[in-house]
């Protein structure tokens, strides 16, 4: 999966197609990801000690991660990966990054 905590995203289908927001939480075994103020559910909840007026909760719910795309400056943008070296303390150091295909902007 190539989509990270924290990333700009954008829903491509489904129900809620054109809305962006920040993803929240990833679930990579099942590609499923949280964001936020996508796909709001409302559930009816009976009253609890935690929870004491019960009533209509609303959150969002998981869904496929194949379902949006990474924003950038560009707009929406596929994820690409890029071997770059640094130098840090006087050594070289390479590391694999993820880049935006569009812009060529380091995400990572």
């Amino acid at each position: 999966m190539n989509i990270k905590k924290g990333d700009k995203v954008r829903v491509i289908s489904g129900a809620n197609k054109g809305k962006e927001g920040t993803v929240l939480k990833t679930y990579p075994k099942t590609d499923k990801i949280i964001v936020e103020g996508v796909n709001v559910i409302k559930k009816h909840a009976k009253p609890t000690q935690a929870n004491p007026d019960g009533g209509i909760l609303e959150y969002e719910a998981p869904f496929h991660a194949s379902n949006v795309m990474i924003t950038d400056k560009k707009g929406v943008s596929r994820v690409g990966h890029k071997i770059i070296t640094e130098t840090v303390k006087k050594k070289e150091v390479t590391r694999k990054v993820r880049i935006a295909k569009k812009s060529g902007e380091v995400l990572d």
